[in-house]
């Protein structure tokens, strides 16, 4: 990958500027922390910059936070514009806790959309999800699967993909689809929130679906791949939409052998309680929200990344137990090195 110097005049020189929406979550601030270290010019949005520069945790720079909502249309294309605008807006916003989509998800893509056009027609790069795709039917994905889902998320998110392929080649995109997110940043995620309990020793891990095969992206591969793509945008379709294939737990059981050997000792599995959550769905709120994510692990569905890996040459890629280590050593989960050779080095 070629590297440049990382000041604001040879980024903007280069095109190598980018607007990062989300970046204080864990992939918006993977791929920030990404574009950084390859000498982009990075600007963020927060609704409180103060705080988010000073809470900055990554191994580099902090991206200079510009105040504002992703809500608010005005505020995106505030930060879009300044100065001589991006090129890059990354829209790695989601509604907090599974809740709100169907009145957050597509006024949000809908300001980033406007804020593109504003900075003369930005790539936006999309962190894509599989809840477009019915898991009972969809075994494999690919850009040509169709996106037949069912569920309100999964239409939420395939309207919102709609309105990006509509926008090109006004405003081009980059969608990168992704299994479930692990890796240091990531508390937002189910292993984070469900499989490990952070900021303990590990004395059990949660199975969501035991013996049902899942994809998984480790963030730092995830986050060197959108960086990767966007070095190479004259290779890149108007709206492009890519298959990140990551660690395919082939077994269902494989995330937590990792674990218990990075922990060097055998460790109980208990279930999901998905049972809890179908009692509860009624009432509304969490578990209504996220019973709907059910079928996506009790359903294989693997990533087909032959286009990807056209584009690049190979995806990286960390080896699972090396990436789980990290994980864990980030989440507090690990008081000190542990057995099965596994190392913490950058992806």
């Amino acid at each position: 990958m070629v590297q440049t110097v990382s000041t604001h005049a040879a980024s903007r020189a280069t095109g190598r500027s980018a607007l990062v929406l989300g970046a204080t979550g864990g992939v918006g601030g993977a791929i920030a922390t990404g574009l950084i270290r390859d000498g982009w010019q990075v600007r963020a949005l927060s609704r409180n910059a103060e705080a988010a520069t000073s809470g900055w945790r990554q191994d580099c720079p902090a991206p200079h936070f510009v105040a504002g909502d992703a809500m608010d249309a005005a505020s995106v294309i505030r930060a879009a514009t300044l100065q001589d605008g991006v090129g890059v807006i990354v829209h790695a916003v989601n509604p907090p806790g599974y809740r709100n989509w169907s009145s957050l998800v597509l006024p949000m893509i809908d300001n980033t959309l406007a804020a593109a056009r504003a900075a003369g027609g930005a790539r936006i790069v999309l962190p894509g999800t599989v809840y477009n795709y019915d898991p009972a039917r969809t075994t494999v994905i690919d850009e040509h699967s169709a996106q037949n889902a069912h569920t309100v998320k999964g239409r939420i998110r395939v309207a919102l993909e709609r309105k990006l392929a509509a926008a090109a080649p006004e405003v081009p995109s980059l969608i990168l689809r992704a299994g479930d997110f692990f890796g240091p940043g990531t508390r937002a995620s189910w292993f984070a929130q469900a499989m490990v309990r952070p900021g303990r020793s590990v004395r059990k891990f949660t199975s969501l679906a035991a013996g049902v095969p899942h994809a998984y992206a480790y963030l730092p591969d995830l986050a060197a791949t959108f960086v990767g793509l966007l070095a190479i945008p004259e290779r890149l379709r108007p709206h492009e939409t890519l298959q990140f294939a990551g660690h395919w737990d082939a077994t269902g059981r494989q995330m937590g052998d990792a674990v218990r050997r990075i922990v060097g000792r055998d460790v109980p599995e208990a279930g999901f309680p998905w049972w809890m959550m179908r009692l509860l769905a009624p009432f509304g709120g969490f578990p209504k929200e996220v019973l709907e994510i059910e079928p996506v692990w009790k359903h294989p569905m693997r990533l087909d990344n032959r286009r990807l890996v056209s584009l690049l040459g190979v995806e990286p890629h960390t080896a699972l137990d090396q990436a789980v280590a990290a994980t864990l050593a980030d989440m507090g989960c690990l008081a000190q090195p542990q057995p099965g050779g596994a190392r913490l080095v950058q992806a």
